[in-house]
């Protein structure tokens, strides 16, 4: 996925910002790129270079740390997050099953967002929720004992409810 030269810009800005909060050590490149993606949603390869020249770091080594520790998001999160519980109590009830419905329907795979930007698709460890399994988060909603049709209606509801929305907010300009 293709940044814009203001997006780009944007994660220049807000990483210098961010790591001049930070001493200078490479103690603090884990709190450093948290901060990062809590202002931004994710971290860019741009903040990563900052990053890294603020630590004095090769970048490489902070695009290690970043790909390492599943905290972390490459991608900028798209509108509606799709969170895809893999706990136990899901993964035995078809948790794997709903995953592969979420990849297949949205067209992406775990960890990406769609080309518009409208959906991201994640893999979660237990949401607490295992007497309702399998279960998806749709933007942080519990959606219990989901099942692949139940995706698709889902999926539809939300992208009838959105366009019903633009329409609206079109016809009051």
């Amino acid at each position: 996925m293709k940044l814009t030269e203001e997006e780009k810009q944007i994660a220049v800005e807000t990483s210098r910002k961010v790591s001049e909060l930070f001493d200078p050590g490479k103690g603090n490149l884990i709190p450093i790129l948290q901060r990062v993606q809590g202002e931004l949603g994710y971290v860019p390869p741009e903040a990563m270079e900052v990053v890294a020249g603020y630590l004095d770091l090769p970048p490489v080594e902070v695009y290690g740390v970043v790909t390492f520790y599943n905290q972390f998001r490459t991608t900028p999160p798209g509108k509606h997050q799709v969170k895809v519980c893999m706990g136990t109590a899901c993964h035995v009830k078809g948790g794997h099953i709903i995953l592969d419905s979420w990849e297949r329907r949205l067209g992406i795979k775990v960890g990406e967002t769609t080309e518009d930007r409208e959906y991201s698709l994640e893999r979660v460890a237990c949401v607490g929720c295992c007497t309702l399994a399998p279960v998806t988060l749709y933007d942080e909603e519990v959606i219990p004992k989901i099942t692949p049709t139940k995706v698709d209606g889902l999926l539809f509801s939300h992208q009838l409810a959105d366009k019903q929305q633009k329409e609206g907010n079109a016809g009051e300009k």
